[in-house]
């Protein structure tokens, strides 16, 4: 197909987010390119003495109804259409003029979405529909038109323009972008619109996911996979994903992954607590009388582990808490809430050390957990599902004491967060040993009572959590042989009567959930 220099190209500008838009427009026009553009673009345009054309003057019609029609008319529409040489003679006909370039970036359904303040009908009014279609149109006809959403390429399309024409590859880069970006936009407005309705199912015939892409990865979990991180623009505040990086290398995969399951692990408890991962399983979880005396106990459970790891808290970091890391152990990440400035000024020692401000989680709607399978994905809401203290049931002649009940529940939260099959031995507010993600209940019991040992921990008055039930009497009688006082699990096996009647006979107390916490 020919591409036929013309003396006087032309651009639509017409953009909701107006970040360096004046001086891009100005080199436009220096390039000879006659602009046009509509409502509050143009506004801004003209206040900066840019030449521009109204859209009206274009249509010779004008925009109507609030400005909800404005664009969709067929000297627009034709203008991005119109292919060299197959269009000409209907183009002419019709009096329509070609249109190089579009500009334009959508009305901020996101943000007007997720303010508490905005109404339905403050939502709606940010639907835009104009907007979509032109670019669609320009993007369709990519072969000849350039189209630019984000702000980011406005000097890579003023370099090819500088020595000549965009090139064919990067004009269907630009495509591939516009028909993510109004992808993106319209699956916005789909989750919006569904989350409105009085009774919906949950998980919808059509999943329309619109993340945008917020960095690239070194590598993957292995440094031959490559990787990036994705953001949900909608989601609730106080997440990794949406962190803010003070200091320290660049995140990988792993420290991702890691300082997920540590922050929202430590937001279980309102009192100070911290969270130690190393290798997606909590190695250390405790609770203080404030961040530091919550970590030493966090780490004293399996410091060999810790080396390493990822720690997050609940509040924000003082000084005294990260002097006890620096005192004791090489750190991948810090994850918190916020990051008090002396805290900043003493992690700025370990200059590579990864400290993220995460902010404060608001709660809202439950996220979605996505797994990808070969050739499909799983979806489930995540598990965040505590303890109903009024569903707990004694299922043994001894019920738990006061301290134990607490230590219960504290493991309770712990569990959540290991790799089936999970155990957990903890006491006073602190995990003792762990035991995950082995393929068999009992080894788990054994692992949490050797590392309990491994730290001299005497286990007699602790208390025992299970992710699920427990098939068989050996994890109780391999408890009872390490001290454990209380078990708290799901219950549900058909040996249920079996391992009560053990635990009877060790005077051990044992309450069931009825809820399974199983992480795969």
């Amino acid at each position: 197909m020919s591409r036929r220099k013309r003396s006087k190209r032309r651009a639509l500008v017409s953009v909701s987010d107006k970040k360096g838009l004046v001086p891009f427009v100005e080199e436009l026009v220096a390039l000879s390119f006659e602009v046009i553009s509509t409502g509050g673009t143009a506004a801004l345009l003209r206040e900066a003495k840019v030449p521009v054309t109204d859209v009206a003057t274009l249509t010779g019609f004008p925009e109507i109804m609030d400005g909800r029609v404005k664009t969709l008319h067929p000297a627009v529409h034709g203008g991005l259409l119109a292919r060299h040489d197959v269009d000409d003679a209907a183009r002419i006909a019709h009096g329509i003029e070609l249109i190089d370039l579009l500009v334009v970036n959508l009305y901020p359904f996101e943000q007007v979405a997720a303010n508490p303040a905005s109404t339905e009908i403050d939502a709606i009014e940010n639907i835009d529909v104009g907007g979509p279609a032109m670019l669609r149109a320009a993007a369709k006809n990519h072969e000849r038109v350039s189209v630019v959403v984000d702000v980011t390429d406005y000097e890579r399309i003023l370099e090819y323009y500088r020595a000549g024409e965009p090139s064919a590859d990067f004009r269907r880069h630009l495509a591939a972008k516009a028909f993510a970006h109004t992808a993106a936009y319209d699956a916005e407005i789909s989750s919006y619109l569904r989350s409105r309705l009085a009774s919906s199912l949950p998980y919808p015939e059509r999943l329309a996911l619109g993340w945008q892409r917020k960095t690239l990865l070194r590598y993957g979990e292995n440094p031959h996979q490559s990787a990036a991180l994705y953001v949900d623009a909608a989601a609730s505040p106080g997440s990794v994903a949406a962190a803010t990086q003070l200091q320290g290398k660049a995140l990988s995969y792993n420290n991702l992954v890691d300082a997920d399951t540590a922050l929202r692990c430590a937001r279980s408890w309102k009192e100070p607590a911290c969270v130690i991962v190393k290798h997606a399983n909590p190695c250390g979880v405790a609770t203080g009388k404030d961040l530091a005396s919550a970590y030493e106990k966090a780490y004293a459970c399996d410091p060999t582990s810790a080396f390493g790891g990822v720690i997050a808290f609940n509040d924000v970091v003082d000084a005294e808490a990260a002097e006890a890391i620096l005192d004791n152990q090489f750190a991948e990440v810090i994850a918190a809430p916020r990051v008090a400035d002396p805290a900043r000024d003493v992690f700025a020692r370990k200059p590579n050390m990864r400290v993220l401000e995460c902010g404060v989680a608001t709660g809202g709607a439950t996220e979605w957990e996505l797994k990808s399978l070969e050739g499909g994905i799983l979806v489930q809401e995540r598990d965040t599902a505590d303890l109903i203290e009024t569903e707990l049931k004694v299922v043994t002649r001894r019920e738990p004491n006061a301290s134990e009940l607490r230590d219960l529940r504290f493991a309770w939260r712990v569990v959540r967060f290991v790799k089936s099959n999970a155990i957990v031995f903890a006491r006073d507010g602190a995990t003792l040993g762990i035991g995950a993600g082995q393929m068999s209940r009992v080894l788990s019991v054994r692992i949490a009572a050797m590392q309990a040992a491994e730290q001299d921990f005497a286990s007699a008055g602790a208390v025992m959590a299970s992710d699920a039930f427990f098939p068989f009497r050996d994890g109780i009688d391999v408890a009872a042989e390490n001290g454990i006082g209380a078990v708290i699990q799901p219950g549900g096996s058909m040996r249920d009567d079996e391992v009560v009647a053990a635990a009877d006979a060790h005077s051990i107390a044992m309450v069931f959930t009825g809820m399974r916490h199983f992480r795969h």
